[in-house]
């Protein structure tokens, strides 16, 4: 089963440590033929990208563990691979889930090839019946972010690493400089991009630069490439702090990680695949913020004072309420006003996440 160009792609079984093309075994509790097959085709940083992948493998795995569904990953090697990928997992699977924007043209194709399967993505749209698209708000939670480094920061100077700025990304940036803003106008803000989500080594070497230009706080949105940010904080030593993004990265340097932006991409594979073996599948768009619980500022250090986080909740609060609506583009940033922490509207309790450490 999906044996084919192996020496281009990497098959992974979840949950196993062999890659092998059989199915995984049903689950006690559901019986043969009640297993659906569920597939996860990655973008190129693959499994163990400490980020994005991860996360969305952790919602397959969990379908396997409480769903009894037969769980494949097809990790892509180059872009190439993105249409045989999905479309080998289309044959085979009663859904594919296509990890990140970076998919959204082969996933187009090969959903309107494939009409009778369904199909999810993460990150993206595709306007046909068959695909459930899942969007998120990162600008609600890297306005957090923003806020939470302005009201940390012990230079004045902060910064912001990205992978490729694509959509995702680039709501990431805009959210955290309007955030970091709205505490201070005056605070400086670095922007540095990898053009890749793939090099450890590269996102290192621009967090490096912005703490060595005054910076003591990255946020880092770059897939694989924001592991190298809390490798140059760990270099740097206390009090250089990593703020991470899609996922709580502490793992990576837990005394260095001041919070992260968790986005729900775990749950929306989870939702997807469940609703192809409930039979209720429908294809739409789900664009999940704070509101929805989609996006949230979480795994904050134990460092940060009471007082910030209550700023950091009640901005959250407002945003869930529609009080403040964070900037999606350079357009909407230019435009966007201020909100100061003593002028946050109010809005029902949104509590930030307990800190994780």
């Amino acid at each position: 089963m999906l044996t084919s160009r192996l020496n281009r792609r990497q098959l992974v079984i979840a949950g196993g440590t062999s890659a092998i093309a059989a199915p995984l075994l049903s689950r006690v509790g559901v019986s043969a033929q009640d297993a659906i097959t569920a597939t996860l085709v990655t973008d190129t940083a693959g499994i163990g990208d400490q980020s994005f992948n991860d996360m969305a493998n952790e919602g397959g795995t969990r379908a396997q563990d409480e769903l009894g569904v037969e769980y494949n990953v097809l990790e892509s090697q180059t872009a190439a691979d993105y249409v045989r990928n999905l479309t080998d997992a289309a044959e085979t699977s009663d859904i594919t889930i296509g990890v990140g924007f970076l998919l959204t043209d082969a996933l187009t194709e090969v959903a309107t090839q494939y009409p009778d399967s369904s199909f999810a993505i993460i990150d993206s749209v595709v306007e046909t019946d068959n695909v459930i698209s899942y969007l998120f708000r990162e600008q609600e939670g890297a306005f957090l972010a923003g806020a939470i480094a302005a009201l940390t920061t012990q230079t004045n100077t902060i910064g912001f690493v990205g992978g490729i700025r694509i959509p995702p990304v680039m709501r990431y940036e805009v959210g955290y400089v309007a955030g970091a803003r709205s505490v201070n106008p005056d605070i400086e803000i670095s922007i540095a991009y990898a053009d890749d989500f793939e090099d450890p080594d590269k996102g290192k070497e621009l967090s490096l630069a912005q703490f060595n230009a005054g910076a003591d706080i990255v946020h880092a949105a770059a897939g694989r490439t924001g592991i190298g940010a809390f490798d140059a904080a760990i270099e740097k030593g206390e009090g250089f702090w990593v703020l991470a993004a899609d996922r709580d990265q502490s793992s990576l340097g837990e005394d260095f990680q001041l919070a992260a932006v968790i986005k729900g991409i775990d749950v929306a594979v989870y939702d997807s695949i469940k609703s192809v073996q409930d039979d209720t599948f429908a294809g739409g768009i789900h664009d999940l913020g704070i509101a929805d619980e989609g996006i949230s500022l979480g795994a904050i250090h134990s460092s940060v004072p009471a007082e910030t986080t209550d700023i950091i909740a009640a901005y959250s609060a407002a945003i869930a309420a529609g009080a403040i609506v964070p900037p999606v583009d350079d357009d909407t940033l230019a435009s966007f006003e201020l909100v100061s922490p003593d002028a946050i509207p109010a809005g029902d309790a949104t509590p930030v996440a307990s800190p994780a450490n």
